[in-house]
């Protein structure tokens, strides 16, 4: 049985409470912890909030220094510039500290993964793939304990497209190459993709990206978006809730969820719903559910495009709640021009939305055509014009919406925490396996 499997999970951001990473680390844990033998560790910022959603679990908490702490203050207030955060100088300056975490799982744990302790050494966070895992050291076919070593997801070094250069530059993305820098400084970097069994990709760039830069056999690399669905995101798969979602809204119902910053695309979706004719502009009605640096300038453009009737902003919602606005519209609209996860697709999918996407990055590789419209970014203006145009689509085609619906659902299944937490325990089987003798102990209970 699976339950007999030990496996060591290192997943440094591990927040129930929390949202992106730390959500996905705790989500892929908790539904791992259901099938194996898992002892968790995490960064000591988790502890409260694992300690009280898990009392009696075995979760190991390596806390910072008091310098780390000291240092992390100093590295935020240089990354930060007119109130905003320049993501890549934050990740470079900050990235000491994940070291020191890394350290600190090496001293304790190197022992006890070459004797065996485990029969699984898996690293799950950091989801961006420029980060060691030293613990790799002792892992491997080469290693006395032969214990397989699996990485990831890790998704990300996707540029932005050639025609959004604005939002790059506003995006601070000439800060990028900082990445490339750290490939060779950082110790242990390519030796940590080189050492693992299986590496986790979170698209389909990556695993091209990761593939050449490390000079990796392709069977090695395995697509595995990193996002999934908990149950309370399927629930609308069975019947009509929307109907009986008490909403005064009337027409269609557009809904945007994310954070409101350039990339993110925003001020594309309300362009476009200024360029769809009045007949149908009137039947429309745009809720945004985010906040950030840009909801004064989009809530400024709504007023000049004389859209205050048709768009609402909701400001920050915790992501428990969004669940209220999936399940009273009728189409979401999110055209990202960088995204890595998206798990808001998903989300909108599970609650059989039809979902209008930039095909780059993640989002597009959920979306089908069977599920909504995917639009190549070829430049803001081009966007902004298939936006309007499938948006007013499915506006006067209500049986496209609905075909496209119950794709959408039937799709967002294969993403159940549950569905992903079997497709890891098939890999880490597959790991041991390719690793052992066929007599081995090891292998009891192993699927083939």
């Amino acid at each position: 049985m699976a339950k007999s499997l030990k496996v060591l999970l290192i997943v440094e951001a591990c927040n129930p409470d929390g949202a992106s990473v730390p959500l996905v680390g705790y989500r892929l844990y908790d539904s791992l912890f259901q099938q194996a033998e898992v002892t968790l560790v995490t960064h000591g910022r988790n502890r409260k909030s694992l300690q009280k959603r898990h009392p009696d679990r075995d979760i190991i908490y390596l806390d910072e220094s008091n310098f780390s702490r000291r240092y992390y203050r100093l590295a935020a207030w240089l990354s930060c510039f007119k109130g905003r955060v320049i993501w890549p100088l934050r990740q470079a300056l900050t990235y000491p500290i994940y070291g020191e975490f890394n350290q600190q799982i090496y001293s304790r744990f190197a022992g006890a993964i070459a004797q065996g302790t485990y029969d699984i050494v898996h690293a799950m966070t950091p989801v961006m793939p420029r980060y060691p895992v030293k613990v790799s050291r002792v892992c491997g076919e080469d290693s006395p304990s032969k214990t397989p070593f699996i990485l990831g997801p890790v998704n990300g070094g996707i540029p932005f497209p050639k025609g959004f250069s604005d939002i790059a530059k506003r995006e601070f993305a000439g800060l990028n190459f900082l990445r490339v820098v750290g490939r060779f400084l950082i110790p242990d970097y390519r030796a940590t993709y080189q050492r693992a069994a299986a590496i986790l990709s979170g698209s389909a760039y990556t695993t091209q990206l990761i593939t050449d830069l490390f000079d990796l056999p392709p069977h090695k690399v395995k697509l595995f978006h990193e996002n999934g669905l908990e149950p309370s995101f399927l629930a609308a798969s069975t019947g009509d809730e929307k109907g009986n979602v008490d909403d005064a809204i009337v027409g269609l119902k557009l809904l945007f969820v994310g954070r409101l910053v350039p990339y993110k695309g925003a001020d594309m979706l309300i362009d476009a719903i200024a360029q769809i004719p009045a007949p149908i502009r009137n039947q429309l009605h745009l809720t945004i559910v985010g906040d950030g640096a840009e909801r004064i300038p989009l809530e400024q453009q709504v007023q000049a495009r004389s859209l205050t009737s048709q768009v609402t902003f909701t400001g920050w919602i915790p992501q428990e709640k969004t669940l209220y606005y999936y399940q009273k519209a009728d189409v979401f609209c999110f055209p990202s021009v960088r995204e890595f996860g998206g798990a808001v697709v998903l989300e909108a999918m599970g609650n059989g939305l039809p979902c209008i996407v930039v095909n780059y990055g993640g989002i597009g590789e959920y979306t089908t055509d069977k599920t909504g419209f995917k639009i190549p970014p070829i430049s803001r203006e081009f966007v902004v014009r298939q936006l309007s145009k499938h948006i007013a689509e499915l506006s006067v085609n209500p049986a496209l919406r609905a075909d496209m619906s119950q794709a959408a659902r039937h799709q967002a299944q294969q993403y159940a925490w549950p569905v992903r937490a079997d497709a890891i325990i098939d890999i880490y089987q597959q790991s041991i396996a390719a690793r052992e003798p066929a007599n081995s102990p090891r292998l009891a209970g192993v699927k083939f």
